[in-house]
């Protein structure tokens, strides 16, 4: 029988150890627990288009766009945006009791599904109906408030309101009554997944989120 050198025995036995730990997830000698693997799903459209179909058209619009004030389009909405949204409302951090019920029987891969698919819609344009709030609206989304130290919202939002992927919602062409009812939740404490916003809406009066909601309304 051929035997190996003491040294090389001791190698290829480390390396045979090595190997079972990571076949099976055992932790290794030191105790520090194997990492798991993470497990990346992409969404499915097509599973996404049936579960926004089932749960989320009647109000939300079969393309995203609601016809509805008060509900917000979804169409061209940031998909991580949304994802967060809706585990928001699951887990209550965000209230509303029609949309934490929707939520609450949605998993994560549905979320994404639902999130991606939408995303993918184009969103119809709004428009801005009042010429003299519309011109408060801008110069507060522009400039801000300096003397208020109330931000810019382009800063965030970007000066079209389409807003910054995985970061900062769209908001281009989104109903005035529902954008002023958010910004409306935000400063009275009612919404609270956002402290950014709760900062910046504790600082603006009921004329000034009308004229950001309606000025917003009319992005593109």
């Amino acid at each position: 029988m051929k035997l190996f050198p003491r040294s090389l025995l001791a190698v290829l036995l480390s390396v045979a150890a090595s190997s079972l730990l990571a076949a099976t997830g055992a932790a290794p000698a030191d105790g520090a627990p194997a990492a798991p693997a993470k497990v990346v799903t992409k969404p499915d459209l097509v599973k996404g288009e049936a579960s926004f179909a089932a749960v989320c058209a009647a109000c939300h619009g079969a393309d995203g766009n609601s016809g509805t004030p008060a509900y917000p389009k979804l169409a061209q909405q940031h998909p991580e945006y949304l994802v967060r949204q809706l585990r928001d409302y699951k887990t209550g951090t965000r209230k509303n009791a029609i949309m934490q019920g929707m939520a609450a029987t949605l998993s994560e891969q549905d979320m994404k599904n639902i999130a991606y698919w939408v995303t993918a819609k184009t969103a119809k344009p709004g428009f801005a109906k009042d010429k003299d709030l519309v011109a408060l609206g801008e110069r507060i989304y522009r400039g801000g408030v300096s003397d208020r130290q109330i931000p810019a919202c382009a800063g965030c939002h970007s000066p079209n309101g389409a807003g910054i992927p995985s970061q900062y919602p769209r908001l281009s062409g989104q109903h005035a009554e529902y954008t002023a009812a958010q910004l409306t939740y935000f400063r009275d404490g009612v919404r609270q997944n956002s402290l950014p916003m709760t900062q910046v809406a504790a600082k603006l009066n009921d004329r000034e989120i009308r004229a950001l909601a309606d000025y917003i309304a009319g992005l593109r």
